[in-house]
């Protein structure tokens, strides 16, 4: 038998690989729906991160009492246009081993569509 001529049989005329039509639109759907909500919930870790390094600011200057907590993050909101979720007088504060602990938790309801939400919860303290 000449080298060439002979067909494989996975490789025949009428098989074909590769995506189809409605593949592509369901997996062009199910990116587009992750991107979106990326994009929904990236203000809110932005939100997050901020409070975060807000609160580690405020213990490393060892404030003497909770309202001095309370205020200094009450000013640094003022500062930070992206803190909304929560005031200073959602911070609980303690003291673990001498040392000054701030610790916060929000919930944060993302709009996804009519009625579907996102709801993420965040919680964080001091270093």
């Amino acid at each position: 038998m000449i080298k060439g001529l002979h067909s494989h049989p996975c490789r025949g005329p009428g098989r074909q690989r590769g995506i189809t039509l409605f593949g592509l639109i369901f997996w062009a759907i199910v990116v587009a729906f992750l991107g979106y909500v990326l994009i929904r919930t990236l203000p809110t870790i932005n939100e997050y991160l901020t409070i975060q390094r807000s609160v580690n600011k405020i213990a490393s200057e060892t404030p003497e009492t909770v309202a001095d907590v309370r205020r200094a993050f009450d000013r640094q909101k003022e500062v930070e246009y992206s803190i909304s979720a929560i005031s200073g007088k959602d911070l609980t504060v303690t003291k673990e081993n001498d040392k000054l602990v701030i610790a916060f938790a929000y919930d944060k309801e993302i709009p996804i569509y009519g009625p579907v939400y996102l709801v993420i919860k965040y919680e964080g303290r001091s270093k």
